[in-house]
């Protein structure tokens, strides 16, 4: 996170607490990043005047600032096409539930977001202050390929880096199955070797960042429950989680276990990708 140079702020104008802008200068801060903010929005629909206001308000206090309107088919391509226009590192928009009478028809656009932008995506759910608050990284060890390995090490190294930006404390999960009887692998048929091996994927990032025994949370259950309920006795103030995507853009869906999460978590949200997938994401966008 200390190597974010650029962050792309999402102004919604009828949000108007502007969570995500709290965010980003919190994070601007301390990484001196510059700020661009985007209103999502048609050109019959004249923003410029708040723009303008909230650029002029940045730059006293002294931010880095550039302000921008712009459209293009729909919410989460818009963003993305600024995103990728402007070199933005990171994007932070506020998150607002989706009713389950929508989803059952539409996919909500904060879940298309997440599935497509090649970047790290800062969902902001609570006006709640993240200082001196834990932070939970949760990650799959479960799954040992090069890819989640990367993964792995990114969601942990967030979340270290944002436990440092606020003073706070980095707690890690990773949710394992239950034992079952006919597993081929003999590990996978007692709860307590299941969680031995988990321990074990876990020692490397322990050991590089310093996370003592009792902030590892290795627990029997499906994350997208455990994640929530862990997140919520915490009182985290972000919940760093992770998603691989499939090939092809068409196909470059999430787990199930992110989507649901984000609605289901009290904290703020950070998703990221591993680094061979923001690579296909880049270059079936910069084809289209």
């Amino acid at each position: 996170m200390q190597a974010i140079r650029r962050i792309l702020v999402i102004v919604q104008p009828e949000l108007p607490e502007a969570l995500a802008l709290k965010r980003a200068k919190l994070i601007a801060g301390v990484t001196q990043s510059q700020l661009h903010l985007l209103i999502c929005a048609e050109s019959k629909q004249d923003h410029s005047a708040l723009l303008a206001e909230l650029g002029e308000q940045l730059k006293a206090e002294g931010y880095s600032v550039s302000t921008q309107q712009y459209w293009k088919e729909n919410p989460h391509q818009t963003v993305i096409a600024v995103q990728q226009a402007e070199g933005c590192a990171l994007v932070i928009k506020e998150h607002q539930r989706d009713s389950l009478l929508k989803k059952a028809f539409l996919t909500p656009e904060d879940w298309k977001l997440l599935r497509y932008c090649p970047c790290p995506v800062l969902m902001v759910k609570t006006e709640k202050p993240w200082s001196g608050r834990p932070v939970l990284a949760a990650v799959d060890v479960g799954n040992s390929d090069n890819e989640h390995r990367t993964l792995h090490s990114g969601i942990v190294s967030h979340g270290f880096d944002i436990a440092s930006l606020t003073q706070g404390e980095l707690y890690v999960l990773s949710a394992h199955p239950s034992p079952m009887l006919s597993a081929a692998d003999p590990t996978f048929q007692l709860k307590e070797t299941i969680e031995a091996r988990y321990r074990e994927a876990c020692k490397q990032f322990q050991k590089d960042f310093e996370i003592a025994d009792d902030h590892l949370y290795v627990k029997e259950g499906p994350a997208d429950v455990l994640i929530p309920k862990t997140a919520h006795k915490l009182d985290a103030a972000v919940t760093v989680i992770g998603t691989v995507a499939r090939t092809g853009l068409s196909g470059a869906l999430m787990g199930n276990t992110a989507e649901v999460v984000l609605d289901s978590l009290e904290s703020d949200v950070l998703v990221l990708k591993p680094n061979d997938i923001i690579a296909h994401l880049e270059e079936l966008l910069s084809n289209r």
